[in-house]
């Protein structure tokens, strides 16, 4: 029987979550929009991360359209350091929400992929500040969202658990 041992470095992982605020632009009109967020991710020793994020954004409504649901999972790698992380990676998202184009408003539903980055900063612990910008490819001909493009950026608390 052979034993082979192998020493690696330290992992550790941790779980975030917070709501931000801050606004989406689909079409040619900006939106408010709050969104809850968590996270999951491993620290190495190194200082690589890797994450698993899910922002799930609340558009308010607005007169006959009603309100919004922009939800978006992404896998990112990046780096952390003791207090705080950076992540990108790529990102799908879920929506069905108002939209407005150059001339025409609708509701529009769909899946689309996209790209997201992320800054962590924490203060004392376990506090922080999160910052998000996202992309996506909203696809399809569509009258409301010529461009077929959607941009969101959001800042808001983050609150972090560690493992030992």
């Amino acid at each position: 029987m052979l034993l082979l041992i192998v020493a690696t470095s330290a992992e550790a992982y941790e779980l975030a979550g917070g709501v931000s605020l801050g606004g989406m632009l689909v079409g040619t009109l900006p939106r408010f929009a709050v969104s809850p967020h968590a996270a999951l991710s491993w620290r190495r020793e190194s200082g690589f991360s890797f994450g698993v994020d899910d922002l799930c954004s609340i558009l308010p409504g607005t007169g006959r359209l009603g309100v919004g649901v922009y939800n978006q999972m992404s896998a990112a790698f990046g780096y952390a350091w003791k207090d705080g992380d950076v992540r990108m990676g790529p990102s799908f998202s879920v929506y069905t929400m108002p939209a407005c184009g150059a001339t025409l408003c609708g509701r529009v539903v769909g899946l689309s992929p996209g790209g997201h980055a992320q800054v962590n900063v924490y203060f004392g612990g376990v506090v922080g500040v999160s910052v998000s910008a996202n992309v996506d490819w909203v696809g399809g001909r569509s009258l409301v969202l010529p461009g077929g493009w959607a941009a969101m950026l959001v800042a808001g608390p983050v609150f972090r658990w560690r493992s030992i």
